[in-house]
Parts: C-alpha cells; structure tokens; sequence
C-alpha cells in the first residue's frame, strides 16, 4: 500500500503532524504543544496504529517514539521509508546507546531527540525540519541576537552567548513567539522535559539572567504585568 507524501502538493497547505508516543502524558503534553504552534497533530499510542495513520498520508512530520507496544520504532521507521513516505522524522528514545540513534538516521530519521527533552527545544527541531523541507533557514534573530535553532547556539553580536540549558529553553520559547506575549505557563511548559518542578519563581529567575545578558546589546525582554513576557528590541 502507497504511503501518500505531500511532496507533490501546492501550498497553502496546513502542516500535519504525528506523533507516535505511548506515555499518554508525554502524548498529550507534545500534541498541546505542537497545536499552540499552529500544527495539526494526530496521535498514535503503538506502531502498528502509526503505520495505519501514515498509510492515510498527508504528514510533514512525524514525532516518533522508539519504545513503542506491538511494533518498535524503527520498525515503523523501516517499514515508512520503505513504502517511500518522505515525512520527516524526529525520534524521541529514552535509549542512551549511540549503536540505537545510528540505526536510527541509517533507516531514514533526520534528528533525534533523548528523553527527558523541553518542549521548547522540540518545537525548535521540528520547526528546523519544516523548514528545511521548505528551503528554509534554522537561524532565528533578533536585533545582535541570533539563534540557531538545529545546533542550539546563541551569538550576541557574533560573540557565543553562555546560557544554562533552562535558560537557553527560556530564550527558545521567547523568540519562537518574538513580538507576542508569553505566558509564564508557557514558559513553564517548556521546561516540563525536566525531572524536577519547575515554579513561576523559577521563570522570573531565568528571565532575570536573560534580560542581564540581552540588555546592554539592545535587546529586551518586558514584562507585561498578568500576561507574561515579549521579547523584542530596544
């Protein structure tokens, strides 16, 4: 059976998402996720459904879980890219062996992600891999502030940016919606790949460390008071 590509379909089209997890938390928790990014996502608890869904055709992307009941991940994978569907992959795997993410990318994946993972920066893989099918650039700016979204670095004014992994997960978030404001919950859930709780105490210190980095290079981040934050220049 074919598995239908939207290779040869005119935009505009709505970019579809799948994603194959079977922690129903997780699941829920990347389909909200992928949703406030303007994806239409579809789900898929085990392999044999993922492969049922991909048959039907029509997916840009596909989250793919390696862990997976009935039928693993590369699998799926395997059995996708053999019927010549060419949606790209990201792989979620809890597998810490460099021998399984290998397999991986040999089968047809084109990143890879290890768990536990924030939101944000799956959004920012996921948002590289559409736009790499598109032709597009993985670099995001603002003012001196330039971020590459696929080897997660930031440069001010071409000088590295250090940051902790939270608050690089902060920064993704802020400029992935730059110009909008975004809740403190918001930002919260893009740290939910992390073990331990993440409070509103917490955000406000991150954004307190941003905001003494960005500054003095012209770039902002506002609160606004019962909404959240907006990034933008000065």
């Amino acid at each position: 059976m074919r598995y239908p590509s939207r290779a040869n379909l005119q935009p505009p089209y709505t970019v579809r998402v799948l994603i194959v997890e079977d922690d129903p938390l997780l699941q829920d928790s990347l389909t909200r996720a992928m949703r406030a990014a303007g994806y239409a996502s579809d789900q898929a608890g085990d392999g044999e459904m993922a492969l049922s869904l991909l048959r039907g055709g029509g997916f840009d992307l596909v989250i793919l879980d390696l862990g997976l009941p009935k039928m693993d991940g590369l699998q799926v994978l395997r059995e996708m890219r053999g019927a010549g569907c060419l949606a790209a992959v990201l792989i979620l795997t809890a597998r810490d062996g460099v021998e399984d993410r290998v397999k991986g990318l040999d089968l047809g994946a084109d990143d890879y992600l290890t768990k536990p993972f924030s939101v944000a920066e799956l959004e920012a893989r996921a948002r590289a891999l559409l736009r790499r099918g598109q032709g597009g650039t993985p670099l995001l700016s603002c003012g001196t502030l330039a971020y590459d979204t696929v080897g997660r670095r930031a440069t001010l004014g071409n000088e590295p940016l250090e940051l902790s992994l939270r608050e690089l997960s902060v920064l993704e978030t802020l400029l992935f919606r730059q110009g909008k404001v975004v809740s403190k919950e918001q930002l919260i859930e893009s740290l939910c790949g992390y073990s331990e709780e993440v409070s509103g105490n917490a955000i406000e210190v991150y954004v307190h460390r941003l905001r003494k980095k960005l500054e003095p290079a012209g770039v902002s981040i506002r609160t606004m008071r019962g909404l959240g934050y907006l990034l933008g220049e000065q």
